[in-house]
């Protein structure tokens, strides 16, 4: 099960680098205008600045425990971390009632983020 969850580790992390990096570095009036990027136009520049900066944080805070290995009380944290910012990701997408959208935000970001929190945490109780 440890391989499992740390190849969904990485996966988030990468996935949440992507995302974070885009939403920091492609200007706003862009950003705003890409297919399914419609829910940003909901949110100021600097907020969806922060939203980058957070996704990063939480990448990093999937990736460095696997180099580090001092720090792997940090996965379950980030991972916990990311999935209460997806719970926001779903109620924006609740209150716009794109359903489609919160299946695949639960199937491919809140659920796996939990089963790693969950699989880190069990390990450190063994």
């Amino acid at each position: 099960m440890d391989t499992v969850v740390t190849v969904l580790q990485v996966f988030l992390g990468l996935l949440f680098t992507m995302g974070g990096l885009a939403k920091l570095t492609v200007p706003y009036a862009k950003y705003t205008t890409l297919p399914t990027t419609g829910w940003a136009r909901e949110f100021k520049p600097g907020h969806l600045r922060l939203l980058g900066v957070l996704e990063v944080c939480g990448a990093v805070g999937l990736l460095v425990p696997l180099v580090v290995h001092s720090l792997t009380l940090l996965t379950p944290l980030a991972a916990v971390g990311l999935a209460l910012y997806m719970s926001g990701a779903v109620a924006t997408h609740l209150r716009r009632a794109e359903y489609g959208t919160i299946v695949g935000i639960l199937l491919f970001f809140l659920g796996p983020a939990l089963f790693v929190a969950y699989g880190k945490l069990v390990g450190f109780a063994v």
